[in-house]
């Protein structure tokens, strides 16, 4: 990664594309907005209406999604012209949680749904850069077209971005970024990983079924909680062994469902889970490894099995050259300072299915008011963001988007 200087730099070597404070207040009142009304996946209709109302207000030209919500909008881009586009990728759907914010006017207005993951700074962002890339392509200065991809539905497995794919989102495009909101990390800042940033996240649903019986006489029959009870038990070591352990790969129940009274040997008997991975190839290998270890483990009581095995996302993988691309937009804007080094997390992310195609990367949007000692997480009906990290991301969308021009 570049980091050439940690000073920030001089105003002879100042980008255009800055923020004007003007277009700042109406971004941070058009997230209010939508943190108001927020809206699950492939529901956003409002804030498909929204978006699209404010960048044919610029002179654009977006098209709605195939799926009914979610849009795309070219900037610069001309008839005939073939230079490969930088893409700028935000969801745009909420989770189904409450808001427990209290104290703020911006509050979610609909019962059991809030924008508790940052989407809603993730979208104001991209439509922030949309417009100040318009302007400058007026002016000239935009080196080579820019699209803006606004996609639904990243919180559903395996997200909407396979759909939005399948829509023309790529079409013409050399390269993705994106932003994902961290807490963790103080507003004005980004963190930048090259390589895996997230992890694979798959969901497993299991059935497991017998004759049922006496608890009496548990030789006559399928003892089916002890079965469910050595899957859940034994399923996350017997892979733990099967793999190298560099892979991450990790089974992790959430729920384990079986009987109806003390003195019945059910009949029936369910488990739900995440299979999590950090390595792309052994994600690959995961769902025949994990369905050999359920049948194997269950056979060993005699229970059958039913395995539901649903593929969701597999790792986001950066490329080190977008991440060069992205440290030296942040550097131009703010200085080298402005940038740390992040982890891989455990958490799934759909943007991964964009990078089977081209090459891309995330970047850990800093959104902690320095100081704050909350620790707020994201998820939680109480999570809430710094709004000068909308500043902050239109910032380094715009300067990529200008320093992406020197790239073939």
């Amino acid at each position: 990664m570049s980091r050439d200087s940690d000073v920030r730099p001089s105003g002879d070597e100042a980008l255009p594309g800055t923020l004007p404070e003007a277009l700042r207040a109406e971004l941070i009142a058009f997230r209010r907005d939508l943190h108001m009304h927020p809206e699950l996946g492939n529901q956003e209709f409002r804030t498909t209406a929204a978006i699209k109302a404010r960048l044919e207000k610029a002179g654009l030209e977006p098209r709605v999604l195939d799926t009914g919500t979610g849009l795309l909008c070219d900037v610069g881009r001309r008839e005939g012209d073939a230079r490969p586009m930088l893409a700028l990728r935000a969801d745009i759907d909420a989770l189904p949680i409450p808001d427990t914010k209290s104290g703020v006017p911006y509050r979610s207005t609909v019962p059991d749904r809030a924008h508790a993951c940052g989407h809603d700074i993730h979208t104001t962002a991209v439509l922030g850069a949309g417009l100040v890339l318009a302007e400058l392509d007026r002016q000239g200065l935009l080196p080579r077209p820019v699209r803006l991809i606004f996609q639904p539905a990243e919180e559903v497995l395996p997200g909407g971005a396979p759909d939005t794919i399948a829509s023309g989102a790529l079409e013409g495009v050399g390269r993705i970024i994106g932003v994902h909101c961290d807490p963790k990390v103080d507003v004005g800042r980004i963190g930048l990983r090259v390589g895996a940033i997230t992890s694979a996240c798959d969901r497993l649903e299991v059935s497991l079924d017998g004759p049922g019986g006496h608890t009496a006489r548990p030789h006559l029959t399928t003892d089916l909680v002890t079965a469910a009870a050595k899957v859940a038990i034994e399923v996350p070591a017997l892979l733990a062994r099967r793999i190298d352990a560099r892979a991450g790969l990790a089974v992790t129940w959430g729920r384990l469902e079986t009987g109806h009274a003390c003195n019945v040997i059910p009949q029936h008997a369910e488990l739900s889970g995440t299979v999590r991975c950090l390595e792309l190839a052994a994600w690959r290998e995961a769902p025949d490894l994990v369905h050999a270890a359920i049948d194997e483990v269950a056979a060993m009581h005699g229970a059958k099995t039913v395995i539901d095995y649903v593929r969701g996302v597999p790792p986001v993988v950066n490329d080190a050259a977008v991440i060069d691309l992205l440290a030296g937009a942040m550097t131009a804007r703010r200085g080298s300072y402005a940038i740390e080094d992040t982890e891989q997390s455990l958490g799934g992310e759909d943007f991964s299915w964009y990078l089977e195609h081209v090459p891309g990367a995330m970047a850990r949007l800093g959104v902690r008011t320095p100081g704050d000692t909350a620790r707020l997480d994201l998820h939680r009906g109480d999570f809430d963001a710094d709004e000068e990290a909308i500043t902050v991301a239109v910032e380094l969308f715009t300067a990529s988007a200008l320093l992406d021009g020197n790239h073939p």
